[in-house]
C-alpha cells in the first residue's frame, strides 16, 4: 500500500498537483482537507500506520463536509463495513474515485469461548473459493515470567466455507497463563485476540462447617456457591491443608466457625500472598466467640454475640431489604432487586473502621458485607448465610454478580453493560494496527457503562480502542474482532476502477525510444540511396551490419532488465542439464522461503553463463561443481574477480556433504580447487586482540 502512494506521489509531483493524505479510521478535523506538496507528503510516509479499529459514523460525517473538487484514490482492505457506501457517495460528488485492493484473503480471528472444558476458536475469512488453512499461535509467560508459545492448534478451511472451527484442549495451569492469541504470520490487530478472565477459570476452594441433612441438598451451606460457580470455575472440595497445596484463586468458607491451628496458620499466609478468602455467616459463626473480643485475623470486622433476626431478641419485626450498593463499593451500579430479604444475619460491633470495610448495607444501615486488606490479599465476609436459611439472596441473581465482582468467578452476563454499570476500567494494554501490544496507562480510564457497550456490539474506537482493561483483579478483553462479528468481502460498482496489487513502477524507454529511432533512421537511409541509384551490395551489407547491433543491444537490455527488475538469485549454469535443473529448483525454494519468512521475495532464479552474460547484475551466485565441468576463460575469470571485489557473494556447493569427511578429498572438492585457483581470493587472517569477535 505504500508502493501505491509512492507511484501516486511521484505522478502527482510531476503535474504539479498538491496532494492530501486522509484516514478514515481518523479523519481530519474540518471540512477542509490538508492539500500539501508531494514532496512533503513523501517525508511523512514512514509514520503512516493504519489504525486497530474500523471506520463508523465519524468518517460518514467527514466525508458528507468535503468541499471542492478532487480525484480519490482510495486504499481498501478490501472488507465490506456499514459506513463504505456513504463515504463512496460523498467522495463521488467531489471527484471520480479510484480504489485498490492488495487481492490477499483477508484472516480474522474471532474471541476465542470456553466451552465443555475446551478454548473454542473460530477463524473467518474474506474468500471462500480455496483451500487454505492457518496456524493460531497461543502465548503466555511461563513459569519464570518469560512469554513463550504456550500451544498451537491449525485450522483449515473447507472450499466454500467462510469459518473454520476447532478446540483447544488444555491442562488448567496451562490455560490460565494464555495472555493472546495470533494467527501466525499475519501482521494485523485482527489477527490477534487477546485473552481475559473469559478463558481463565479459577480454582476455588469450598468448605463447609456442617453437611446438608440427607435428603435436603438445597440446605446444603455449599449447594448455591456450586450452582453459580460449577460452569465458571475449577472447584476444590478436600481438607483445607490439601486444597492449599494446589495454589487455589480463592477459598470460601461457609457456616465455618474454628480452624486448627495449623490451618489457621497456611491460611494467612496464603491470604497475605494474594489470596482472596471469602467468608459466609451460620448458625455455627452465630454460636461461637470466634470475632468477639480481640480481633480475628481471618473476619475483616468484631462480631457481636448471637445475631439478628425475624421474631428474636433484637427482633425487626419484618424481613430487611438492601440498600443501594454506595458510591466506593464493588458492587456500585449493580441494580438491587426488591424480592431480596434478609431474615438473620450476624452483627459487627460499632468499631471506628466499620464504615470503611463495610461494602454493603441493609436498607437500615446494618452491614450486610464487610471487607479488610490483610498483606497483598483480602478478606470478605457474607454476614448471612450461603443457602436461603438467613435471606434470598443466594436465590436471586444479584448473588452471581456479586461474585463476579469480588473476582471469584470470572463470568460475564448477557448484558456487558449492565453488568460493568457503575465501574471504571483502567487501559492496560492496547493494540496497534499491526497487532503489536502497546503501554495503555496513559489513556484515561473508561466508564463501565461504555465499555459494556462496546463489548455487547464488538466494536472498538479512537477513544476505546482495542486491548486489556483491568479493574482491580478482573481482566476484560475489547477485542477488534466482536464475537458476534464476521466479515465479508467488498463489492465495488462497476463504475468504480479497481486496482490490484501489482504497482506499476517507472520504466525508462530511452533504449527502445532510441532504437526504434536507429532503425526508422536506417530505413530512411535505404530509402534515400535508393532513389538516388546509390543502393549498392556494400552499402547494404554495412546498413545490415549497424542493424544487426542494435539487436543485439537489445537482447542484452532484455537480460539486464530481467536480473535488476527485482531481488534475482542466480546460479551458474555447468553444462549439465539434470544438475542445472536442481539448481534452479532450489533457488526457487529458497525463494519461497525468503518470501514467507522475511521481506525480500524474490523473482524466478536466473542460469548465468559466466562466458557470455553480465554478473555484477545479481548480488549473488549460486556454484554448484561438477567434475566434468569446463574451465571458464580468462575473460570470465576477469568478470568473477570482478564481481567478487565489488561485493558478490559465490556460494561454492561440492555436493559432497554426506560422503566426504573431515580431512578427506572428494572429486568435486579437487575440482573446486582447480575452478578456484585464478580467483583472487585473499588468505584467512588472525582476528586482532581487539577485534570484536
Amino acid at each position: 500500500r505504500i508502493a501505491r502512494v509512492e507511484t501516486a506521489l511521484e505522478a502527482a509531483a510531476r503535474d504539479g498537483r498538491p496532494v492530501a493524505v486522509a484516514l478514515l479510521s481518523a479523519p481530519p478535523a474540518g471540512a477542509e482537507l490538508p492539500f500539501q506538496t508531494a514532496a512533503s507528503w513523501s517525508t511523512r510516509l514512514p509514520g503512516l500506520a493504519p489504525n486497530p479499529w474500523e471506520p463508523g459514523q465519524e468518517a460518514i460525517d467527514w466525508a458528507s463536509g468535503l468541499t471542492g473538487s478532487f480525484e480519490t484514490l482510495w486504499l481498501s482492505d478490501g472488507l465490506a463495513r456499514d459506513s463504505r457506501a456513504a463515504v463512496l457517495a460523498a467522495l463521488e460528488q467531489r471527484g471520480p474515485v479510484r480504489v485498490f485492493e492488495t487481492g490477499r484473503p483477508v484472516l480474522a480471528l474471532v474471541p476465542p469461548r470456553f466451552a465443555d472444558g475446551k478454548i473454542s476458536l473460530t477463524l473467518a475469512r474474506s474468500t471462500t473459493t480455496t483451500e487454505a488453512e492457518a496456524t493460531v499461535i497461543a502465548q503466555g509467560p511461563d513459569p519464570n515470567g518469560v512469554e513463550r508459545e504456550l500451544a498451537r492448534l491449525v485450522l483449515g478451511f473447507d472450499p466454500g466455507v467462510a469459518e473454520a472451527e476447532a478446540a483447544l484442549d488444555l491442562p488448567p495451569e496451562l490455560r490460565n497463563r494464555i495472555q493472546r492469541l495470533a494467527l501466525e504470520g499475519v501482521r494485523s490487530a485482527g489477527a490477534v485476540s487477546l485473552a481475559d478472565d473469559s478463558l481463565r477459570r479459577r480454582k476455588v476452594v469450598l468448605a463447609a462447617g456442617r453437611e446438608a441433612r440427607e435428603g435436603l441438598m438445597l440446605l446444603s451451606p455449599l449447594h448455591y456457591l456450586r450452582q453459580a460457580l460449577d460452569p465458571v470455575a475449577d472447584l476444590i472440595e478436600a481438607p483445607l491443608s490439601d486444597a492449599l497445596l494446589a495454589s487455589p484463586d480463592v477459598v470460601i468458607l461457609a457456616d465455618v466457625a474454628r480452624l486448627t491451628f495449623t490451618e489457621e496458620e497456611e491460611l494467612l499466609a496464603w491470604v497475605q500472598r494474594g489470596g482472596l478468602l471469602l467468608r459466609f455467616a451460620g448458625p455455627r459463626l452465630a454460636a461461637s466467640d470466634a470475632g468477639r473480643g480481640e480481633d480475628d485475623p481471618l473476619l475483616p470486622v468484631r462480631l457481636r454475640e448471637g445475631g439478628r433476626s425475624v421474631g428474636g431478641a433484637m427482633s425487626w419485626g419484618e424481613p430487611r431489604v438492601l440498600a443501594a450498593f454506595p458510591d466506593g463499593s464493588p458492587f456500585f451500579g449493580l441494580a438491587v432487586p426488591d424480592e431480596v430479604a434478609v431474615t438473620s444475619q450476624v452483627l459487627a460491633q460499632p468499631d471506628p473502621d466499620l464504615t470503611a470495610r463495610t461494602i454493603a448495607t441493609l436498607a437500615d444501615g446494618t452491614p450486610l458485607v464487610t471487607r479488610r486488606a490483610l498483606g497483598d490479599g483480602q478478606i470478605v465476609l457474607f454476614h448471612v448465610t450461603a443457602n436461603a436459611e438467613w435471606s434470598s439472596l443466594p436465590l436471586s441473581g444479584l448473588f452471581v454478580q456479586m461474585l463476579e465482582r469480588l473476582a471469584v468467578s470470572a463470568r460475564l452476563g448477557a448484558d456487558p453493560a449492565a453488568d460493568l454499570a457503575g465501574e471504571v476500567w483502567q487501559p492496560v494494554q492496547v493494540l496497534d494496527g499491526f497487532g503489536r501490544l502497546q503501554d495503555g496507562a496513559r489513556l484515561a480510564p473508561v466508564p463501565g457503562e461504555t465499555l459494556g457497550a462496546a463489548l455487547s456490539q464488538g466494536r472498538s474506537g479512537p477513544d476505546l480502542p482495542p486491548g486489556l482493561y483491568a479493574n482491580g483483579d478482573r481482566r476484560l478483553a475489547l477485542n477488534v474482532i466482536g464475537p458476534e462479528s464476521r466479515i465479508a468481502p467488498m463489492v465495488w460498482p462497476a463504475s468504480v476502477p479497481l486496482e490490484s496489487a501489482q504497482v506499476s513502477r517507472e520504466r525508462s524507454l530511452k533504449g527502445a525510444v532510441l532504437l526504434a529511432a536507429l532503425i526508422a533512421l536506417m530505413v530512411d537511409v535505404l530509402a534515400v540511396m535508393a532513389l538516388t541509384g546509390r543502393l549498392r551490395s556494400g552499402a547494404v551489407a554495412a546498413v545490415m551490419a549497424l542493424a544487426v547491433l542494435p539487436q543485439d543491444a537489445r537482447a542484452d537490455d532484455t537480460f539486464a532488465i530481467q536480473a535488476t527488475s527485482d531481488v534475482v538469485l542466480a546460479y551458474v549454469r555447468t553444462g549439465d542439464a539434470a544438475l542445472d535443473r536442481l539448481s534452479q529448483a532450489g533457488l526457487r525454494g529458497l525463494g519461497h522461503v525468503l518470501t514467507m519468512r522475511t521481506t525480500i521475495e524474490p523473482a524466478a532464479p536466473m542460469g548465468v553463463d559466466l562466458e557470455t552474460d553480465a554478473l555484477d547484475l545479481f548480488p549473488f551466485l549460486y556454484w554448484p561443481i561438477h567434475v566434468d565441468q569446463p574451465t571458464p576463460s580468462p575473460a570470465a575469470y576477469r568478470k568473477l574477480n570482478q564481481f567478487l571485489r565489488s561485493g558478490g557473494m559465490i556460494l561454492f556447493d561440492t555436493r559432497d556433504g554426506d560422503i566426504a569427511g573431515f580431512g578427506s578429498t572428494s572429486p568435486e572438492a579437487r575440482k573446486l580447487q582447480l575452478l578456484a585457483a585464478p580467483l583472487d581470493i585473499p588468505p584467512l587472517e588472525i582476528l586482532p586482540e581487539d577485534h570484536v569477535l
